[in-house]
């Protein structure tokens, strides 16, 4: 991964610095102190941007949002120690994909830039196959059958942005299983009005990707599934929670809340966050959650 530093402390840009390139996350090929001074041409070819939220000049959310109008297309991953739900949310919306907190953690930047670059990863080789497969005789069902599958991927990935979870763990088991499912339709497999239990669609998408794992390990991967599910869509949850706190009327809150969630738990994640609590006691409704998702997914392509 290439890497854009935007921090006006220098203490946090050398230690930045010091774990990307000691880790091998990649290369820093850049940075600045302060936002103004970043144009489009100085980030073009960073895959990843580290920016600070508050900054002299021009703030992180300002800096992005310029960045964006620009074209830039790659990941922001904000660096901050506000917890103001008010300014979390609107990063969020701006287009940031995860925090680091600062004082940094060594091991939180690790965790985080990790997860981040996998779905950078996971998003450039869609591209480049989608760029391949419109290289091809549109004509062949094969390749017309591969093209509608990358699209729908490419609308999974655009959604769980929206979510907020694309730089999550868990993001990456949303996309295999939004993909078991379309695969399954595509061959011609009726979907019941409701998905199967979790754990035979958890055992039916790992299996399909690795068909002669054996059964204790298949049992330990579904368990490590099921966790990082949780605590990705818990993310999604709280992001959708904090738009909520900031602009009851976001269309996006209108949309989401009641269709991923029961609308109960969204309101009382937003007291929890209202009143600065870092735990919460919402009940997820995973089904229901990976369901809505699946039709809005749908809804996105056929629009």
């Amino acid at each position: 991964m290439r890497y854009f530093l935007i921090e006006d402390d220098a203490a946090t840009r050398r230690m930045l610095e010091r774990i990307v390139t000691s880790e091998e996350l990649g290369v820093i090929i850049g940075v600045a102190a302060c936002g103004s001074q970043v144009t489009i041409g100085d980030v073009a070819e960073a895959d990843i941007v580290l920016i600070d939220l508050l900054m002299p000049g021009r703030d992180g959310i300002e800096t992005i949002r310029a960045l964006r109008e620009q074209g830039y297309a790659g990941r922001f991953v904000m660096i901050s120690q506000v917890e103001n739900k008010e300014m979390v949310a609107e990063a969020y919306l701006s287009g940031v994909d995860t925090f680091i907190h600062k004082p940094v953690n060594r091991f939180e930047v690790l965790s985080v830039l990790r997860r981040v670059a996998e779905h950078r990863q996971l998003e450039q080789s869609l591209t480049s196959i989608r760029r391949s497969l419109s290289a091809l005789d549109a004509a062949q069902p094969a390749v017309a059958m591969q093209t509608t599958v990358r699209t729908f991927d490419a609308c999974a990935s655009d959604l769980l942005s929206r979510l907020g979870i694309s730089g999550e763990a868990g993001a990456s088991d949303l996309a295999r299983i939004l993909h078991y499912l379309r695969r399954q339709e595509s061959l011609g497999h009726q979907l019941a009005h409701d998905l199967p239990t979790l754990k035979e669609l958890y055992q039916s998408v790992l299996q399909s990707d690795s068909p002669t794992t054996c059964a204790e390990q298949l049992q330990r991967e579904i368990k490590a599934m099921e966790q990082r599910l949780r605590r990705t869509i818990l993310q999604a949850l709280g992001h959708i929670a904090s738009i909520g706190l900031t602009d009851y009327a976001n269309p996006t809150f209108e949309h989401y809340a009641p269709r991923l969630f029961e609308f109960q738990e969204v309101r009382l994640r937003m007291t929890e966050l209202e009143e600065g609590e870092r735990t919460t006691k919402c009940r997820l409704n995973i089904k229901k959650f990976i369901s809505a998702l699946y039709a809005e997914t749908k809804a996105q392509l056929e629009a």
